[in-house]
């Protein structure tokens, strides 16, 4: 076992954000940090030059755009048994403030049930992302999903994310991806991200799996990080919204099985094709727009 704290992190032609993911890394933590970039399918030579730019980080290829959780996971089976009691999981659009992770780390520790520790996240506008929310119930996630894009302010949207919530140390229903800390043995223990969500709702499914395994996720806004978002999301993101009630989809079908369920389950399933519908051709009529 190594002294190094593993860092994963996954990249889909990341640009000039990886650099700036990696150079705020070495403030924000003593700790020496070992950095593994599961590349999903790059074509702008960004992660090829990090590695060339910052001597303990290494490149994986993953063979293709496996998704976010599958290619975590390959990154966090890179270190095998040399990962320590802690790995850090985040997005490449990340910009670290000094002394994040170490702050991650106390809180760990104050919680030794903590499966996931996730930090305060800050928008580049300054504003404070909800990045710690309840998990999705039948009736306020569904209608937050439904209903979320159209009706901004709606109180399922605000029940579910917590915004009326002040910043505080707590456990939550579940943490965002874009930035964890996670307990390696809790990790292990539940096998990772669930590997059919291409993306969205895995962070959602893990949260739920750690507590249903007996671990927490625990908020710990001490930790603030910046994320720009969308570095991958953008590039396609009628495709991506599709993606999004796909993902919604499997989450809450797992959780509302049986022929009980069925009538529930298949309106949840014509609610969110046709909001999938509405909002992907939306989509698709504002990028024709920017594109004339």
């Amino acid at each position: 076992m190594t002294d190094e704290l593993p860092v994963v992190t996954v990249t889909y032609s990341p640009g000039t954000h990886l650099e700036r993911f990696l150079s705020s890394l070495t403030v924000a933590t003593d700790r020496p940090v070992q950095v593994v970039i599961a590349d999903n399918g790059s074509d702008d030579g960004a992660p090829e030059a990090a590695v060339e730019r910052y001597p303990n980080a290494r490149l994986l290829h993953t063979g293709g755009n496996l998704g976010y959780g599958t290619a975590v996971n390959r990154g966090v089976t890179e270190f095998g048994s040399q990962a320590g009691e802690f790995i850090v999981i985040a997005n490449p659009d990340v910009v670290w403030s000094p002394g994040s992770i170490d702050s991650l780390i106390e809180v760990a520790r104050r919680w030794p049930r903590a499966g996931a520790v996730g930090p305060l996240i800050r928008d580049p506008d300054g504003s404070v992302y909800p990045s710690a929310r309840h998990l999705p119930s039948i009736i306020r996630g569904g209608m937050h999903a439904v209903v979320g894009p159209f009706w901004k302010n709606n109180p399922w949207t605000a029940a579910y994310r917590q915004d009326h919530e002040t910043p505080s140390e707590r456990a939550v229903g579940w943490l965002s991806g874009s930035c964890l800390l996670v307990r390696r043995s809790a990790f292990e223990d539940i096998g990772g991200f669930d590997e059919r969500y291409f993306m969205y709702m895995e962070d959602v499914d893990l949260g739920d799996r750690l507590g249903r395994a007996g671990w927490l996720n625990v908020y710990a806004p001490s930790a603030e990080i910046l994320h720009a978002k969308g570095h991958s999301t953008g590039r396609d993101p009628a495709r991506n919204l599709a993606a999004h009630h796909d993902s919604t989809w499997t989450y809450l079908s797992d959780r509302h099985t049986g022929w009980r369920n069925a009538p529930l389950r298949w309106a949840m399933r014509s609610a969110l094709t046709v909001r999938s519908g509405l909002v992907v051709r939306r989509s698709r009529r504002e990028m024709r727009r920017r594109n004339t």
